[in-house]
């Protein structure tokens, strides 16, 4: 049974025309009305306009001890693209080793034809899960083809060797993730439909309604991390409005591509809830508009020691004759999506040339203020690309400055 209630709106109050008796009355029209600006804004967002409160009378009914569930998730063959499946077990898993291999249909996810369409889930890494809660989990997986061989998309797998052989250094990443915001048109969240907003300036670390848009996917998005036990070390509004930043890290060896990952699917999914898009389009808007990143901080046990500044210019030469390997590395695609954000503009360098220079934004590589005057510290490779693959980063790092490939 509905009811209808007339409202009229002064100011920021609303006033009763029609003589209501029962509170819950107003409870609904709360609901309604929220759903309806929802659908006003994001008009074309079927996500929008579900009343989400009603999943949590089912999330409530109690859930039997020996009943967990484990979303496993992966890397599809786009190498950015994430995919999941849940499976129900009947024990907590304390680590990956204890959880069963599963398998997927690799047809349907760019890995594999129809005739050999099965592709193995390797459990790489656990973590709470910040949706269902409880004894419930994530699990992060690696891809394996039927001859049980790594597929193209597992970039882990090389990766995880190279910190292996250089654990003794223990390297540390720090990971700057940056992500746009958008409506089902394509288009920022907020932005004018037949406009643009006001030049960027106002934007950046910013606060005030006509400053940010989407604050509170970015605060459900930071709690859900640390629930699940993601090294989040914090977030900030980027340069250009609906466009937003969390950084992981530092974290040792192989995590920082987990951590990572992980963060990307939480994100994913907490803006899904919200009916709103996550986009890692390194360049979302032409333009003058600024690009997205994945900085990435990169440190040994020698660069963080002292006088570390001299093993921290010795890897900025070993970089400078690399470049283009890790311009290779630094996108899903080769270097073509970074082709049309590295372009000298909008704090960055140019993608084919390599510099370096301290507190300096629109080089290769920054050596942080702070960095050069402790003498000692870490270098912040600024080249790779916002929908970046972090395990192909922290494997080039690694393999250039410590490997000496």
């Amino acid at each position: 049974m509905s009811t209808n209630i007339l409202v009229r709106i002064c100011g920021p109050k609303l006033l009763r025309t029609a003589k209501m008796t029962e509170q819950k009355s107003w409870i609904t029209v709360s609901r309604c009305f929220s759903i309806t600006m929802s659908r006003s804004v994001l008009k074309d967002s079927p996500n929008a306009a579900l009343d989400k409160s009603l999943l949590k009378k089912y999330l409530d009914l109690p859930q039997p001890e020996n009943a967990i569930q484990a979303k496993y998730i992966w890397i599809d063959g786009t190498g950015e693209g994430l995919r999941c499946k849940t499976r129900t077990l009947d024990f907590v898993p304390k680590h990956p080793s204890e959880l069963p291999e599963w398998t997927y249909d690799g047809s349907s996810t760019y890995q594999a034809d129809g005739a050999n369409s099965d592709i193995y889930l390797y459990p790489v890494a656990i973590y709470n899960d910040p949706f269902r809660r409880g004894k419930n989990k994530l699990v992060l997986c690696d891809t394996y083809n039927s001859d049980k061989t790594p597929t193209t998309s597992n970039k882990r797998y090389c990766a995880n060797q190279a910190m292996d052989s250089v654990k003794d250094q223990d390297p540390w990443f720090g990971i700057e993730q940056e992500y746009t915001l958008l409506d089902f048109d394509g288009r920022p969240l907020g932005w004018p439909k037949n406009g643009f907003p006001g030049p960027q300036g106002p934007y950046y670390c910013g606060v005030g309604a006509d400053k940010v848009i989407g604050r509170e996917i970015v605060e459900a998005h930071y709690r859900a991390c640390l629930y699940a036990g993601v090294k989040i070390a914090g977030t900030n509004a980027e340069v250009m409005p609906s466009q937003w930043e969390f950084q992981v890290g530092p974290c040792s060896g192989i995590d920082a591509g987990d951590d990572l990952w992980i963060a990307r699917f939480i994100l994913h999914h907490v803006a899904e809830e919200y009916g709103v898009i996550v986009t890692l389009d390194p360049k979302p808007v032409d333009g003058t508009w600024n690009g997205a990143g994945a900085h990435t901080n990169f440190s040994t046990k020698g660069m963080r020691g002292e006088n570390g500044i001299a093993e921290i210019e010795k890897a900025i030469d070993k970089l400078s004759k690399q470049h283009l390997r890790h311009i290779q590395a630094y996108d899903p695609r080769g270097g073509k999506d970074n082709e049309r954000r590295l372009t000298g503009k909008c704090e960055t360098s140019n993608i084919h040339d390599f510099s370096a220079g301290v507190a300096n934004r629109n080089v290769s590589i920054r050596i942080p203020r702070g960095v050069a005057e402790d003498k000692k510290g870490y270098l912040e490779d600024r080249r790779p690309s916002s929908n970046c693959d972090p395990y192909s980063v922290c494997d080039a790092l690694v393999r250039t400055c410590m490997l000496n490939e």
